[in-house]
C-alpha cells in the first residue's frame, strides 16, 4: 500500500488531482485511514491511473475517461470510443486551419494596408433565367460543397449551360446562423429537363442588385458587406430579397483561395 504522496510519485500525477479523481469517483483509494485520513493506493492502481493519463492525452474528458475506463477490457468497445474521438479531432483540427488561414490573411493584409479596402459597387439587373435549383438546409455554410455534389450526381453532365453560366448560391434565412443554414444552389441551363428527385427547373425572374466582386478567401466577406451596407445607405435604397453570391471562379476549379472571384449581390429597390 501507498500512501497519496509516494503514489503521486510512482503514477505522475498531482496529489491535487488524484484528490479530484477521488471526488469524481475516478481514481478511488483503496483505503482511507479512520483516524488519519491518510489515503492508501495499490501497486495494482498504477495501470488504471497509466490508463486515465493515456486517455487524457488523447484528448478525451473526465466524463469519457470514467465511461471508457468502465468497457476498458472491452476491446470493440475501446475502439468505438477511439474512433469517434479521432473523428471529433479532425473536425477541430479542419476548424483550426481555417481559423490559422484567417489569422494569416488578416496579418498579410495589415502588413499592407490597415484601413478596411473598399469595394466598387455597382447597381445591375441579373436577367431572366432558366435555372437547375437545389434547396436545403445544411450544417454550416462551409458545407455548400454537399449541395453541389447532389446536384452532380442526380444530373450528371446531360445539362446544357446557358452563358453566361450564373453559378451561384442564394441564402434564404432571415438573418446570419451558426448552424441549419437554408441555401439554395442554381446553375443557369438552356433547354427543357424534368425534376429529379431534389433538383428542380424553374424560370427565375430578372432581379435588381446591388453588387460588388470579392477577390480572394471568403474570409473577407465582412468587408466587402460593410461597403455594399454603405453604398446602399448612400444611394437610398433598400434591401428586397434574400443576399447570393456568384461564383465565377471558385473551390471547385481553383483550389487557391487567393484566386477565387466571387460576385456579392444583394436585391434592392428604392
Amino acid at each position: 500500500m501507498f500512501r497519496i504522496g509516494d503514489f503521486s510519485k510512482l503514477s505522475r500525477i498531482s496529489i491535487r488531482m488524484l484528490r479530484h479523481y477521488n471526488e469524481l469517483g475516478l481514481l478511488i483509494p483503496d483505503h482511507i485511514d479512520e483516524f488519519t485520513g491518510y489515503r492508501y493506493y495499490k501497486a495494482s492502481q498504477l495501470t488504471v491511473a497509466g490508463r486515465i493519463q493515456v486517455l487524457k492525452g488523447l484528448g478525451f474528458g473526465i466524463p469519457a475517461i470514467k465511461k471508457i475506463l468502465a468497457e476498458y477490457d472491452d476491446a470493440e468497445s475501446l475502439r468505438k470510443h477511439l474512433i469517434i474521438q479521432h473523428a471529433q479531432m479532425q473536425e477541430e483540427e479542419e476548424v483550426l486551419h481555417k481559423k490559422l488561414a484567417l489569422l494569416q490573411n488578416t496579418i498579410q493584409r495589415l502588413g499592407k494596408d490597415r484601413v478596411t479596402m473598399n469595394y466598387d459597387v455597382t447597381l445591375k439587373v441579373i436577367p431572366e433565367r432558366y435555372v437547375a435549383s437545389l434547396r436545403d438546409v445544411i450544417p454550416a455554410y462551409d458545407q455548400e460543397g454537399e449541395l453541389w455534389a447532389r446536384l452532380g450526381n442526380e444530373v450528371g453532365d446531360r445539362l446544357q449551360m446557358s452563358s453566361p453560366c450564373y453559378s451561384l448560391a442564394v441564402f434564404h434565412d432571415e438573418g446570419f446562423k451558426d448552424s441549419d443554414v437554408d441555401v439554395e444552389i442554381q446553375i443557369s441551363v438552356t433547354g427543357a429537363y424534368e425534376d429529379t428527385e431534389h433538383v428542380r427547373f424553374k424560370k427565375v425572374a430578372p432581379i435588381t442588385v446591388a453588387s460588388a466582386i470579392l477577390t480572394g478567401s471568403y474570409a473577407l466577406l465582412r468587408e466587402i458587406n460593410e461597403s455594399i451596407a454603405n453604398w446602399i445607405s448612400d444611394n437610398e435604397y433598400e434591401f428586397d430579397g434574400s443576399m447570393f453570391t456568384i461564383y465565377h471562379v471558385g473551390p471547385a476549379t481553383e483550389p487557391n483561395p487567393d484566386h477565387w472571384v466571387t460576385e456579392v449581390c444583394y436585391p434592392v429597390k428604392k
